[in-house]
């Protein structure tokens, strides 16, 4: 996915201000062999519209400012508090020789299908939409693909249990089960009605007799 940036000169509040009220918005780039972060300034409205789409966010970007393009990741994105505004945008250069980590979004598929669903009426819920992960830039999936038509009633799906694109590595943090559940499958509700009593016989006779 490819975007235009220009260069920027002048920093400060007050620039960036003024950048804003005139439809753009102040940005950053950093890393790579640049001995200094380059900054940028966007078309506002391109922006917005490219910040809805998924892989603005997960995967690598090519660049072009003053006709050099150059590939980068979304690090930070800064909106206004109540308004449709962003402030400000990070990127971080790409150096194709250094593996990345990243947040890879989940794209289940399947659920209503599988046995769980289809036959015994659970409910599948998802409990992890993203994955942290470590790969080479050439090897950054835009999403990973997660099938779930083998869901079974009474078994939830765990991280090993998916098989992730070539030169993938799930990195769990520190102290965290290495293996989490990425998909619970809950069993449907059974509501069991209780029969309504019947009125005791001195309450059926109340009142025989009276006038």
């Amino acid at each position: 996915m490819n975007f235009v940036a220009f260069e920027r000169a002048k920093q400060g509040t007050g620039a960036s201000r003024r950048l804003r009220n005139s439809g753009k918005t102040p940005g950053i780039v950093y890393g790579g062999t640049a001995a200094e972060p380059q900054l940028i300034e966007l078309d506002h409205n391109a922006l917005w519209h490219a910040l809805k789409k998924e892989a603005f966010h997960s995967s690598v970007l090519d660049m072009e400012v003053a006709g050099t393009t150059s590939k980068v990741l979304l690090r930070d994105v800064q909106y206004h508090p109540y308004k449709q505004l962003v402030l400000h945008i990070d990127f971080q250069r790409v150096d194709e020789k250094t593996k990345l980590h990243m947040k890879v979004p989940l794209h289940f598929s399947g659920a209503e299908e599988s046995p769980a669903v289809k036959i015994d009426k659970c409910m599948v819920n998802p409990i992890v939409n993203e994955l942290d992960v470590t790969c080479m830039p050439s090897d950054l999936p835009e999403f990973i693909a997660v099938d779930l038509s083998k869901l079974e009633k009474g078994a939830s799906l765990h991280l090993k249990s998916i098989k992730l694109p070539k030169g993938v590595t799930a990195k769990i943090r520190g102290g965290q089960n290495n293996n989490p559940v990425l998909v619970s499958v809950v069993p449907p509700v059974v509501v069991v009605e209780t029969p309504v009593e019947a009125a005791p016989a001195a309450d059926a006779k109340k009142g025989k007799g009276k006038k």
